[in-house]
């Protein structure tokens, strides 16, 4: 399959991790790996910011987006705490995660563990408009928090 989109990449740092892949046709998201060279066990509620080793130059009107892994929340209870954390197109510094254990346990990741992925997805910019006559009515109007049911 070819990809839609070639996005260069470099090493940065002291490990030598594994490239972003997809692990199947069908993932919309790149595992990134814990660029750690020893491990780091993670206090419960507290957070930590993991480096991946990797800068990437993604291409204007492109965002990378750093997303939790299922798999890893599920069993651990770690995730990602900005989710998802945005790595815009004029960034050229080495990607890190901000992982946060949720779990009532310490948690300890890895050298090279898959941390988080990484979506690569479009971004479109918009021009802000004051409006003089309000805003068009819809049928949910103004209504927030809770404002389209409980289901």
């Amino acid at each position: 399959m070819l990809p839609d989109l070639q996005i260069e990449v470099v090493r940065v740092g002291p490990v030598d991790v594994p490239l972003p892949r997809y692990q199947t046709d069908g993932a919309s998201g790149m595992d990134l790996h814990a660029a750690l060279t020893q491990p780091l066990t993670l206090p419960s509620l507290h957070r930590a910011r993991i480096p991946t080793g990797l800068a990437f130059a993604i291409p204007m009107h492109f965002e990378g987006q750093v997303r939790p892994r299922s798999g890893l929340a599920g069993r651990s209870g770690l995730t990602v705490l900005n989710a998802p954390g945005t790595v815009d197109s004029d960034y050229r510094g080495e990607v890190a995660v901000l992982l946060v254990n949720l779990s009532h346990t310490p948690v300890t990741i890895t050298p090279l563990e898959r941390i988080a992925q990484l979506v690569i997805a479009p971004v479109a910019h918009a021009e802000l408009v004051i409006s003089v006559n309000g805003l068009g009515p819809t049928a949910r109007g103004a209504g927030g928090y809770g404002s389209t049911g409980s289901t």
